[in-house]
C-alpha cells in the first residue's frame, strides 16, 4: 500500500551525507523538491510530524528518523528538516530532545519552531529529571542498570542512544517561551491521538504500571 512521502524517504536517504560539491548541489535540488511537497500537504490537510519515531508508527503522521524503516517517510536528522517555514500543524518528539547537548538543543527547538504554522503545536516528551531525582532520593539506583538509570543516561544500545541533557518543567518551560512559543502547557498522553502507541511519553516505574506507578516522563507542549 502506498503511503504519502514514500519517495521523500528515498530522496533524503540518498543525499545524506553529502560529501562532495556535486553531491551537495544534488542534495539542495532534492531538498527544494521535498520542501514544497511537505508544504503543499500542510496547506491541504495539516501536516503532523513524528520526529525520531524509531520503530513506532502513528497513523496520520509523517515519520522522520535517522534510520530507514518501511514506515519512515523522511530519513535524515530531525534537527535539519527539509520542510518549508510555517508549514506544519503539529510536531511530536518523544524522548528526542535530551539526545542533543547543552550547546545544541536550543538550536533544535528553533528549527522545530521554524517549521510550525502560527498556532501550531510542538508536543515534547523528555525524561523528568525532578521525578528521577526524587525516586533516587527514595530508593537509590536499585539494580543500577535499568529503569531510573536508563531514563537519565539512555539505554545505550548503540552509539546514538545516550542522553546529553536533563530537564525539569521550569527549565524546559523557560526555554520554550524563550524560543518564541506563546503558551506552554502540560499534555496528557491518554488524551492524544497516539494514546494507544506505547512509547516513552508513557514511561512509568515500575515498567508498564500506568495506573499505580510513578510517571517518569515530562510531557510539555508549546503553542506557536
Amino acid at each position: 500500500m502506498h503511503r504519502p512521502f514514500e519517495s521523500i524517504a528515498a530522496i533524503t536517504a540518498a543525499c545524506l551525507p553529502a560529501a562532495t560539491r556535486s553531491e551537495r548541489e544534488q542534495c539542495a535540488k532534492q531538498r527544494a523538491f521535498i520542501a514544497p511537497a511537505v508544504g503543499s500537504k500542510a496547506r491541504s490537510e495539516a501536516t503532523k510530524l513524528h520526529l525520531g519515531c524509531g520503530p513506532r508508527y502513528i497513523p496520520g503522521f509523517v515519520h522522520v528518523d535517522a534510520q530507514p524503516a518501511p514506515h519512515v517517510d523522511i530519513v535524515g536528522p530531525v534537527e535539519r528538516l527539509p520542510v518549508e517555514d510555517d508549514s506544519v500543524s503539529l510536531i511530536y518528539a518523544s524522548h528526542v530532545l535530551e539526545h542533543f547537548g547543552r550547546y545544541a538543543y536550543k538550536a533544535v527547538l528553533k528549527e522545530w519552531f521554524r517549521v510550525l504554522q502560527p498556532g501550531g503545536i510542538l508536543r515534547l516528551s523528555v525524561p523528568d529529571f525532578s521525578v528521577c531525582a526524587a525516586l533516587y532520593y527514595e530508593n537509590g539506583l536499585v539494580d543500577g542498570l535499568s529503569g531510573l538509570v536508563g531514563l537519565i543516561v539512555g539505554g545505550q544500545r548503540n552509539s546514538h542512544d545516550y542522553h546529553k541533557m536533563i530537564f525539569d518543567e521550569q527549565f524546559l518551560r523557560h526555554d520554550l517561551l524563550d524560543t518564541g512559543f506563546r503558551e506552554v502547557r502540560r499534555w496528557d498522553w491518554r488524551a492524544t491521538e497516539h494514546a494507544d502507541i506505547d512509547d516513552y511519553s508513557q514511561a512509568y516505574i515500575p515498567h508498564l504500571h500506568k495506573e499505580d506507578g510513578r510517571h517518569m516522563s515530562l510531557n510539555l507542549e508549546g503553542v506557536k
